[in-house]
């Protein structure tokens, strides 16, 4: 285990119904004109065989992004983790998400700088 205590976000992409409220809820936390903020949902269109398409929604935080440390100080989750319809996303400490992620394939570890 590292002396340092990181905290990172762990996105579990597979169930993102891309509902946009993480998106939202982090321009509103932080008051972000149109176009900006902490973290965008991506959509990605895969084509398939046979004219068929798979589309999948990854959020990911921005260069923005900082936890919503304000938030986080007091012990509260960022706003995109509250506000995440799916409950996709997971707050905490980054060796515990590591771990996390060895469970299931389709998962994304971010850790601010």
């Amino acid at each position: 285990m590292s002396k340092k205590h990181e905290y990172g976000l762990l996105i579990d992409y597979e169930y993102c119904t891309g509902c946009y409220s993480c998106q939202v809820a982090c321009a509103q936390e932080y008051n972000w004109p149109a176009g900006m903020g902490g973290i965008r949902v991506n959509e990605i269109i895969q084509k398939l065989p046979k004219g068929k398409h798979y589309l999948t929604y990854l959020p990911f935080p921005t260069e923005l992004c900082v936890l919503c440390k304000p938030r986080t100080k007091k012990g509260l989750p960022p706003a995109c983790v509250k506000h995440c319809m799916s409950g996709c996303m997971t707050y905490g400490a980054v060796e515990d998400l590591a771990k996390e992620m060895t469970k299931k394939p389709r998962m994304v570890l971010w850790v601010p700088k």
